[in-house]
Order: structure tokens, then C-alpha cells, then sequence
């Protein structure tokens, strides 16, 4: 009884000290190893934008920038947050996720009526040019993607406010925009920004 429950406890000894090395040791390092190949750092380390050795966002997260002075709003702004206390955010990016409304929630309607109302004030233009996207949360709230009809409809506000010539803030949205044949064309409003801020 004594050899065989001994033989037990060896036997279980050996297993856990196999799967930590194995688990605990060589499958970590393994891991860290791939994510060193060149192509796959950049995602293993968060997607960090960098601008003059400090970084300063990732490309996968969007966070709706506040204006010092909202009269002088200076950037592009992302889909709005459900976690958002008003109805154009800035939402908080420690609290994501979507409202859970449906489609024929009053709640809903008067958030989008009221989206679609501060932005058309915003943007200087008529309620019904604002896009579908500029006006529905996003699922996670951090999304850093907008439509290029959204981009396109904020570009003369932060050229105004910016002083950057009208072309060169539409240029850098191309240089921003992603997809096309099979995905949806998206601009990243987070390295747009980037892009916005260093051109100033």
C-alpha cells in the first residue's frame, strides 16, 4: 500500500514538474519567440503608435478626443460611446461595450436624434447629411474606425481649425483609409489625429 501510494506521488511529482517546464517555460518562450518574427511585432506589442520615441495611442483603439475649447475643435472624432454620459462622449474607455437597445427603442431614437443634431451643429451642415456611422455606438466603444463619409464630412472643420489647406487634411484621410474590394473602406480615426497633429 505504502509503494504503491509512493508511486502515486512520484508518478504526480514527475507530471507537474513536466508541465511547468513544458506550460509555465517552453510554451511562453515559444510564444514570445514568434511574436519576434518581423510582421508580427508590431501586433504582439499592442499596435502602439510611436511618434518621437514615445508612444502615444495604439491603432486598435479608438478614444474620442476632447477639445480644450469645443468653438476650436481641432480633430476627428470617432463613433460615438454607449458609455458616454452625453450624447456625443467622450465615452469611457474603461467602461466599453454597447447599450443592448434595439432597434425600436425610444431611448435609442432620441440618442440618435440628439447625435445627429450636435454633430450637424458641429459640422455646420443639414441633419440628414451626417452618416448612419457617426450617430450608432459603436459594440465596444472603442472602435477606432469611421466611414470616409464621416471623415469627409468633419474634414472642413479641422482644416478650419487647424489652418491646414482642405486637400492636404483629405490627403492624409486617404493615407488613413483601409479596405476596399472584399472589406469595408474605413479610416482609422486614431493615427488620423496623429497624422493631423504632426501636419500642424
Amino acid at each position: 500500500m505504502k509503494s504503491t501510494l509512493l508511486r502515486q506521488t512520484l508518478a504526480g511529482l514527475r507530471l507537474l514538474l513536466v508541465a511547468t517546464v513544458v506550460l509555465g517555460v517552453a510554451y511562453p518562450l515559444a510564444i514570445w519567440g514568434i511574436s519576434r518574427i518581423p510582421g508580427l511585432q508590431a501586433n504582439a506589442e499592442g499596435s502602439q503608435i510611436v511618434v518621437d520615441g514615445r508612444v502615444v495611442g495604439s491603432s486598435l483603439i479608438g478614444i474620442d478626443p476632447v477639445p480644450v475649447d469645443p468653438a476650436h475643435d481641432p480633430y476627428f472624432h470617432t463613433r460615438p460611446a454607449a458609455s458616454a454620459e452625453g450624447a456625443l462622449g467622450p465615452g469611457d474607455p474603461a467602461s466599453t461595450g454597447g447599450s443592448n437597445y434595439g432597434g425600436a427603442s425610444e431611448d435609442l431614437l432620441k440618442a440618435v436624434q440628439e447625435r445627429r443634431d450636435g454633430i450637424a451643429a458641429r459640422e455646420g451642415v443639414r441633419p440628414e447629411q451626417v452618416p448612419t456611422d457617426a450617430v450608432t455606438a459603436s459594440g465596444s466603444g472603442v472602435d477606432p474606425d469611421i466611414s470616409p463619409a464621416y471623415a469627409e464630412l468633419q474634414a472642413a472643420r479641422v482644416a478650419r481649425v487647424t489652418g491646414i489647406p482642405l486637400e492636404e487634411v483629405r490627403r492624409l484621410i486617404a493615407e488613413n483609409t483601409s479596405g476596399g474590394i472584399v472589406a469595408e473602406r474605413v479610416v482609422n480615426v486614431t493615427t488620423l489625429n496623429v497624422a493631423v497633429h504632426q501636419a500642424r
